[in-house]
């Protein structure tokens, strides 16, 4: 049941912990078929999570424009559709982002998004002799989701924090619900994950042996738009639109986060308990994409590239436009 119930709850996972590591990783989606006019903006979601809070805040009720989801189970896809011009906006992390922008996507990074980063951690089992991030060295760990996700930068900096290299351990990259069943039966020691998985593996006995919190992670994600939709004047007003719509819904979730946590349970599958959590570590406000939080980003890209893992490394302050959420 462990299998099903994380499956079902993948959707909560996603957003809500924005960054949110699924939202690095591929996998299976369908787009809005084709462009859109610009009457019509085409809005990037990963497992109905925007949607679940402007369905519940209702803040995107009486727009002037016409609006369509493009609906992930991850980033990867996503960023195919914004670069296919069949999404006009995105929603990830911070390092699948970067991904993004490393390879040749034409978005735009236009708000963004912070949490605490205690949604991202590093479980280890309940007997496990792991004390310590030191104590990972010459480990297996399983990262989910892939090569480039969330959990992925922190475990590669935690290491360098402890002094370790990244080739100290030794990485696996499984998919968030294969590795839930594996570290269930006890085949997995340590396990860097997020969200839900995250939630669940501490219910079921695992043990955190550190999460993203104290600037392990960025905390940020954004909100990116398509290089085209930002040069179309109507489809551009739209967005700025939505982005306003988006910062009340956030603070829809903030006053009422118990109503908020029954729409995650209705739409999304979670537990009462798991629903609690997510929502608690959810993101808070929508911020102007200003100079900390560029900096902030940057060094994660600086990070995952001296490992091998993000290349090139893109210049995050060239993929910004900072007209359309100021302070």
């Amino acid at each position: 049941m462990i299998r099903t119930t994380t499956r079902r709850a993948l959707g909560a996972a996603l957003s809500l912990t924005a960054l949110l590591a699924t939202t690095a990783c591929g996998g299976s989606g369908a787009a809005a078929s084709g462009g859109s006019d610009s009457g019509t903006l085409v809005i990037g979601d990963q497992a109905k999570n925007l949607q679940t809070l402007f369905n519940a805040s209702g803040a995107l009720k009486g727009t002037s424009y016409k609006v369509k989801w493009a609906e992930f189970e991850g980033a990867a896809p996503l960023f195919q559709a914004v670069q296919a011009g069949a999404a006009d906006t995105s929603y990830a992390a911070d390092l699948p982002t970067l991904q993004a922008l490393s390879g040749g996507v034409p978005v735009k990074a236009v708000g963004a998004l912070r949490n605490d980063g205690t949604h991202t951690g590093i479980v280890v089992r309940g007997n496990s002799s792991v004390k310590s991030v030191k104590d990972l060295k010459g480990k297996k760990v399983v990262v989910s989701s892939a090569k480039g996700s969330i959990a992925e930068y922190l475990l590669a900096h935690v290491l360098q924090r402890a002094g370790l290299k990244y080739s100290d351990v030794k990485v696996q990259y499984l998919l968030p619900t294969d590795a839930q069943a594996a570290f269930t039966s006890g085949k997995i020691e340590a396990w860097a994950t997020f969200g839900v998985y995250k939630a669940v593996a501490e219910q079921q006995g695992g043990r955190l042996l550190v999460n993203g919190a104290d600037g392990r992670v960025s905390g940020y994600g954004f909100i990116g738009a398509s290089e085209k939709a930002l040069a179309d004047k109507t489809k551009k007003a739209a967005i700025a639109d939505y982005l306003r719509r988006l910062d009340k819904a956030l603070a829809w979730s903030r006053k009422h986060p118990d109503d908020y946590a029954k729409a995650i349970q209705r739409n999304n599958g979670a537990s009462p308990a798991i629903a609690k959590t997510l929502v608690s570590q959810s993101n808070g406000e929508l911020l102007p994409v200003g100079s900390q939080v560029v900096e902030s980003v940057q060094k994660v890209g600086d990070t995952m590239h001296g490992i091998g893992v993000l290349t090139p490394n893109p210049t995050v302050a060239d993929h910004v436009d900072s007209s359309l959420v100021k302070e």
